[in-house]
């Protein structure tokens, strides 16, 4: 345990930035299932719904260093392969 004031502060940061990584990965996990079940299905419309949405979570994701950039590059380019598959 810490003595310091400021090291406390610090344990307090750190648990409420942690908690809020792990929702943000969580949104993005639920997002990638919900496209590759849309995807299994063979519903285009579904499909393409859900890869704006998760296009839109892996960008955000990225933004706020939860992936790296060129991890949500990848993703984004294996979302967009799998989509257009299904053409």
């Amino acid at each position: 345990m810490p003595n310091i004031k400021s090291a406390k502060k610090r344990v307090k940061v750190t648990q409420v930035k942690a908690l809020r990584n792990k929702v943000e990965r969580t949104k993005l996990k639920t997002a990638v299932k919900k496209f590759d079940a849309a995807v299994a299905s063979g519903d285009r419309a579904a499909a393409t719904e859900a890869y704006n949405v998760v296009v839109k979570r892996v960008d955000q994701a990225a933004a706020s260093g939860i992936i790296h950039t060129n991890c949500a590059a990848r993703k984004k380019s294996q979302f967009t392969k799998k989509l257009s598959a299904m053409a």
